[in-house]
């Protein structure tokens, strides 16, 4: 037999991968699924980024091998971006790399700054794919807490605490998956000047911040944060564009390069037509936002109905694509609690529990589902 790498012994096939089998399976049977447990928006990008990607089907030069480093009008669009919303100013140049979607850029940037045996702060609850790719990279994660009573930000004190004599990476992200916590600006101060304090390279990962967010906020705003940080953001959820794949990293130029030289050696360029609808995209004024988040809000409102319903107790100061709520008392296993509800009532729901161990005794459910849909799920209880 052909044996398996090593590697392979420490981490598990993505939750949703394996979840959503058996949802599957179970819509297969006939059963009337409702699918609130992933984050995969249902909306359509507006139509201009639609008749981009046809337009540039017809160019000469639309199916060749791309840049590595992705279009000149694509990286000044991200620059543009950061600048019109965030008063960020980046150098489309040296501080602005093209990805194909964000959760690469876990990957790529893992690859070129972690060695067997360093390690990765992660935060718990939080994202499982730091997780995984710490472990895949050989690196050794190192959680840290964030709970409710902290309003889901890390505790400094404890922080501090730490050994972090090896310790390479920090991953955030704010607003935060899965709770929603919102951070400030005062927090990513702290943030920065702890990585600097420690040498450590500080990645905020920021796909949610104009969902239901009227402070959309960078890690890049700090003065200063370009020395010890980086930023991931992406199209996914912001434009409703989560299948194709386009995202970004941004930050210290010495850091940028560094992910390039891994990126370089493991695609071959991103497909012109996406790359001309995200430059579209990167054009939307706040008309768009509003538009989508007045969808959202109606839908929030009945997802925290539904979830009350339940006997949840929800997280009110949540923004993002996800409501976060804390099970009824006397429920001790989120996922025996899901398990219940997908089987009884055809509701998928996320439990707490794949978040990290501080996600146990919560669930989340995503906003990506039509509103009258939720109100079947209100009604089958």
């Amino acid at each position: 037999m052909i044996t398996t790498a090593k590697r392979l012994d420490i981490i598990e096939e993505y939750y949703f991968s394996s979840k959503l089998r058996e949802v599957r399976q179970l819509a297969s049977e006939g059963k009337p699924i409702i699918n609130m447990g992933i984050g995969s928006p249902d909306l359509q990008p507006s139509q201009a980024v639609v008749d981009a990607v046809v337009l540039a089907m017809q160019e000469e030069s639309a199916h060749q091998y791309q840049s590595y480093q992705g279009l000149p009008e694509l990286r000044n669009g991200m620059a543009d971006f950061y600048q019109n919303n965030f008063q960020v100013a980046l150098n489309p140049n040296t501080e602005i790399l093209p990805l194909m979607g964000s959760k690469e850029g876990i990957m790529h940037i893992s690859l070129a700054f972690l060695n067997e045996g360093d390690q990765v702060l992660i935060p718990n609850p939080g994202y499982p794919t730091y997780t995984s790719v710490t472990n895949l990279v050989g690196a050794v994660p190192v959680y840290y807490d964030l709970k409710e009573v902290n309003n889901w930000e890390p505790d400094f004190e404890a922080l501090e605490e730490l050994d972090l004599s090896k310790v390479k990476i920090m991953w955030i992200g704010y607003p935060h998956m899965p709770t929603g916590a919102r951070g400030s600006l005062q927090l990513f101060e702290k943030l920065v000047a702890f990585a600097k304090k420690h040498q450590i390279l500080l990645v905020n990962d920021n796909p949610y911040s104009f969902v239901l967010n009227e402070n959309p906020m960078s890690l890049l705003q700090v003065e200063g944060a370009k020395d010890v940080a980086l930023e991931l953001n992406s199209l996914s959820k912001t434009f409703n564009m989560a299948g194709w794949r386009v995202g970004m990293v941004l930050g210290n130029a010495a850091c940028i390069d560094a992910v390039l030289k891994v990126k370089s050696n493991m695609d071959s360029g991103m497909f012109y037509g996406i790359q001309k609808g995200a430059i579209e995209a990167l054009k939307s004024d706040k008309t768009w936002f509003e538009s989508m988040n007045a969808i959202y809000r109606k839908r929030r409102i009945l997802t925290e109905q539904l979830a009350e319903k339940l006997g949840c107790k929800v997280y009110k100061d949540g923004v993002g694509l996800f409501v976060w709520a804390k099970l009824p008392d006397g429920i001790t296993s989120a996922e025996k609690f899901i398990d219940e509800i997908l089987y009884d009532k055809s509701i998928f729901i996320t439990p707490g529990t794949i978040f990290g161990s501080n996600g146990e005794g919560y669930i989340r459910f995503a906003l990506c589902v039509k509103e009258e849909k939720v109100q079947e799920a209100i009604n089958r209880f």
